[in-house]
């Protein structure tokens, strides 16, 4: 049985990948910030054993509890750092930009899933898994207003090149989604209409199609993954 940990998993773009790989028969460790919402996402997932631990990624103890969760189910085939923060909303230029917040974006973006990684490399190297890191078009573009979140995005972008280049024995993937009906892209445009954006599972597919595929390390853009359309 495949074993995945899913960060961020109790809304929006965790969720429906957490959803679609229960649905596929993998064991999932699961985490969010708040409680009440993961125990919801974690009830509604049928398939693989699901364990749904509440907490903070920036809590070393936390990633702890999460790696350790993974091993008791037989050990970690994937780690899929999600969970992220914008930043301030709406977004400041970055000669506003406060630089406390700037530390909060870096920490949960960049510093956060690098302690998780560290921690699951045993695991990792012993199953021949894979990471992801789930990444923007912020981090390859430089649009007004998004230097904060955009660079954190860079940061972890270059934290897998050198990941892959270092454990050539795992996959290592940075994954754009791109623009999705999410939380989080709101917050980034508030008050703007983003119904035209599609939902977040629609993107389910092409995540399979990675798994299944298996390419090397790299940047993949969902987008780009061709998925067999519906019968």
């Amino acid at each position: 049985m495949s074993v995945a940990i899913i960060t961020g998993a109790s809304r929006g773009l965790g969720l429906a990948l957490a959803t679609g790989l229960a649905d596929a028969g993998w064991e999932l460790v699961m985490d969010a910030r708040g409680a009440a919402d993961l125990a919801a996402a974690t009830s509604q997932l049928r398939g693989g054993h699901v364990v749904g631990l509440p907490g903070d990624v920036t809590d070393a103890a936390h990633r702890r509890a999460l790696v350790e969760a993974a091993a008791r189910l037989g050990g970690l085939d994937l780690l899929v750092n999600n969970a992220g923060i914008l930043g301030p909303s709406p977004q400041p230029p970055l000669a506003d930009y406060p630089l406390d917040a700037l530390r909060d974006v870096y920490e949960v973006n960049v510093v956060a899933p690098l302690g998780l990684i560290q921690l699951a490399l045993p695991q990792l190297r012993s199953r021949r898994g894979a990471v992801v890191s789930v990444t923007s078009d912020a981090a390859v573009e430089a649009y007004p207003g998004w230097g904060g979140y955009g660079s954190a995005k860079a940061a972890i972008e270059q934290v897998s090149r050198v990941l892959a280049a270092e454990e050539p024995d795992l996959r290592v993937w940075w994954v754009d989604p791109g623009d999705l009906r999410t939380r989080m892209h709101q917050e980034a445009f508030p008050g703007e209409d983003i119904s035209d954006r599609p939902l977040p599972d629609t993107v389910v597919p092409a995540f399979h199609r990675l798994l299944a595929g298996a390419p090397p390390s790299g940047r993949i853009r969902l987008a780009d993954l061709p998925v067999e359309a519906a019968r």
